[in-house]
């Protein structure tokens, strides 16, 4: 008899235990679940969208020093520059034209590219090394890259291609112009 009811005290200690952990879990997330705040003019799942959608095609669309150099060369080739006027002011590649990304609207994408099936050749601060001021890097997964495409894909442009490697500025071949350059 004393072990059916140690037996019988086991089995009500273990169902109760777990099912006050589950009332404090579900209290738990009660407290931290989140209301969607709504606003038209803010898309997340549009945002996540274009990142997974794109990521392949991003990947097809880097270009190494030497692929980039060529696209250069090649008419109405427009090469964006998405870094802050000051940045660019010291360094950028030379014939870019600036469009800081915080300043991207419809319309002022639409003043530098003249139409969205135009190719676009984007560089950021993490394609360059041995220029900390013009070029500081940011963390990797805030490249200054993988917003500005993201976002030309958001605005319809589809021919975008990307600087893939980190390159030397006292080394790389590609050219400079700005207030740092000699």
């Amino acid at each position: 008899m004393k072990s059916i009811l140690i037996l019988f005290s086991l089995l009500v200690f273990a169902t109760v235990l777990p099912a006050e952990k589950l009332e404090k879990k579900a209290s738990v997330k009660k407290k931290t679940r989140v209301e969607s705040i709504p606003n038209k003019l803010i898309d997340y799942k549009g945002f996540q969208k274009i990142v997974v959608e794109s990521a392949g095609d991003r990947e097809l669309k880097r270009l190494t020093e030497d692929k980039f150099l060529t696209m250069m060369k090649e008419p109405d080739v427009i090469i964006l520059d998405a870094r802050s006027s000051s940045r660019f002011v010291l360094r950028h590649i030379k014939g870019a034209v600036n469009l800081p990304f915080t300043d991207f609207t419809e319309q002022s994408l639409a003043s530098v590219i003249p139409g969205k099936d135009v190719k676009v050749l984007i560089y950021c601060n993490n394609n360059f090394e041995g220029s900390p001021e013009s070029f500081a890097a940011k963390a990797p997964a805030a490249s200054l890259n993988l917003s500005t495409y993201t976002s030309l894909k958001a605005y319809g442009y589809v021919n975008i291609y990307e600087l893939g490697p980190l390159l030397d500025t006292s080394t790389t071949k590609i050219p400079f112009e700005g207030e740092e350059v000699q």
